[in-house]
């Protein structure tokens, strides 16, 4: 669940929202024209770019999404978690959202063909 908590007016660009993920719940892959920054708060979760190794996440850790680069995040399978996102639009678009992330990607961290 999503829930905005600021979209600066024009001309600024930045977004900031709370996002609760349920245990097993994670995004689609996706990317950011101007990257995200994530701030867990709560829970246990895991993120990974696209060809990299699965990172586990937890209250306190401060993530970088590279600009442009595809990537996913959400919970771990036993945990909920949640996160402060932040991020700049880009000509009004903040993220470009792709497939689902499989089962097998989530459970093993494996991103190979995907």
């Amino acid at each position: 669940m999503i829930s905005s908590l600021f979209n600066a007016p024009p001309p600024a660009r930045v977004g900031m929202a709370v996002v609760n993920f349920s245990a097993g719940a994670r995004t689609h892959w996706h990317s950011h024209p101007l990257g995200q920054m994530l701030l867990v708060t709560q829970g246990e979760g895991w993120t990974q770019c696209e060809s990299g190794e699965r990172t586990t996440i937890r209250p306190g850790d401060l993530i970088w999404c590279n600009c442009g680069k595809r990537h996913w995040h959400g919970a771990t399978a036993s945990s909920s978690m949640q996160h402060v996102a932040v991020q700049e639009a880009l000509e009004g678009k903040a993220v470009d959202w792709f497939e689902p992330v499989t089962d097998t990607v989530y459970l093993n961290g494996d991103s190979v063909g995907e």
